[in-house]
């Protein structure tokens, strides 16, 4: 439970951070970003710490992305351009494969949805990120990104390919970063109806290894070779 209790702090961070992000920062946000930071680099610490192997943690992107985190939050006037990386916190949430696999062990509801919540993840993390880069760049010289809901209107019209026309980038790297929105976004956009509508895999334990996750129509199991009987709609 304290492992989720953990995993629980990271996600109110999270939304802290992307809510403080629509509005201009005040000294209690200030207070409550050192009170984060110091937090961050405990766990930071402490996980170091006890890991068999340190240089490769050192080396993991969560390892810099927290790392980036905390300077940001350590930092704010010097970075101030830099606050958007905040974001990348929530890989974090995503990433962290051993919470992942509790949650697959002690909730069924995990088990069932567990590529759609991934791909739901992605998408949000995506949007967010995609979010604050439009508004760090466009901010000061473009007058439609204004606000940080201006970029995110701006964000989420285009990864929906809506396009009204009214909000629109400046530059060449508003133009290219247009268009890593709308490719990536709508790939991703996809993946999520995909895990939706008809997920590429399914889950299925197998009896002799537990291999839980299959292709729709696999008739043996790809780990040890054993038989299974997945029951299926009969549709290509």
């Amino acid at each position: 439970m304290f492992r989720y209790a953990i995993l629980g702090l990271d996600a109110a961070t999270v939304v802290f951070f992307i809510v403080t992000s629509m509005f201009e920062p005040t000294t209690w946000v200030y207070v409550v970003d050192a009170f984060i930071a110091v937090y961050i680099a405990i766990d930071l610490g402490v996980r170091w710490w006890i890991d068999y192997n340190r240089p490769r943690f050192l080396m993991q992107f969560t390892t810099w992305a927290d790392i980036v985190v905390i300077v940001s939050l350590i930092l704010p006037a010097a970075l101030e351009s830099f606050l958007f990386l905040r974001v990348l916190r929530a890989l974090r949430l995503l990433r962290s494969y051993r919470v992942l696999a509790d949650l697959r062990q002690e909730f069924a509801f995990f088990r069932r949805n567990e590529e759609l919540i991934q791909s739901a993840v992605n998408l949000l993390v995506f949007v967010f990120v995609m979010t604050a880069l439009v508004y760090v760049m466009q901010h000061k010289t473009n007058p439609a990104i204004s606000t940080y809901l201006d970029a995110l209107y701006f964000t989420v019209t285009a990864l929906t390919t809506t396009g009204f026309g009214d909000v629109t980038l400046q530059g060449t790297s508003g133009r290219l970063l247009s268009v890593v929105i709308l490719l990536l976004g709508v790939a991703l956009f996809l993946r999520l109806a995909q895990t939706i509508f008809r997920p590429s895999r399914v889950t299925y334990e197998c009896p002799d290894c537990g291999l839980s996750r299959h292709d729709m129509d696999a008739v043996h199991c790809k780990h040890c070779g054993r038989v299974l009987h997945i029951t299926t709609t009969g549709e290509d």
